[in-house]
């Protein structure tokens, strides 16, 4: 069975939505969950159109709210494949919003789902690969590889069974801890 490749253009998805008070907390800002909420909605459109398939989350990967929504701005959200494994993807999500009387747009998140392509069994399943067509997505689709090791490291490295308390002694002298050990 010959392997199939989709280009990254055929699975990408934008939503637009208009941020209510309903959604919002008291200061009038949008709550972050329901700003999570609608990316784990793109990113779950982007990734089953690409797989063919329903998909779920695996994990997501750093959130920074990196500007805050007001009630009555527009927001846009962008979801783009960036990275297929065997049977997962990384989608890149990007949030902006839209003072509608202005016509000024902020960027107020960007984040990485990693998704899993399931069958009718609920079984993992192979999704098709991706076709990279110019640099900014060979770029995405290295740093996906990057960031997947990075984070492999980072997990071995403090896991439990090799933790060595007194070589992170030093990283911790200025933070605001108090360090007890008995």
């Amino acid at each position: 069975m010959t392997k199939k490749f989709k280009h990254i253009k055929d699975s990408q998805i934008t939503i637009t939505e208009l941020m209510l008070p309903s959604n919002s907390n008291f200061s009038g800002k949008i709550h972050g969950g329901y700003i999570l909420n609608l990316m784990d909605q793109i990113a779950f459109a982007c990734a089953s159109k690409h797989s063919g398939n329903y998909c779920v989350t695996a994990s997501v990967n750093k959130v920074d709210f990196l500007n805050p929504i007001e009630v009555g701005e527009l927001l846009t959200l962008k979801a783009s494949v960036n990275f297929t494994g065997r049977t997962s993807m990384v989608v890149g999500v990007r949030v902006e919003s839209e003072n509608i009387r202005t016509g000024e747009t902020k960027h107020c998140n960007s984040s990485y789902f990693t998704m899993v392509a399931k069958d009718d069994d609920e079984k993992s399943t192979p999704v098709p690969g991706i076709i990279l067509t110019n640099s900014h997505e060979v770029r995405r689709f290295a740093r996906s590889i990057t960031r997947q090791n990075e984070g492999r490291n980072r997990v071995s490295r403090f896991s439990g069974k090799i933790f060595k308390t007194n070589d992170y002694l030093d990283l911790l002298k200025d933070s605001n801890s108090k360090i007890d050990l008995r």
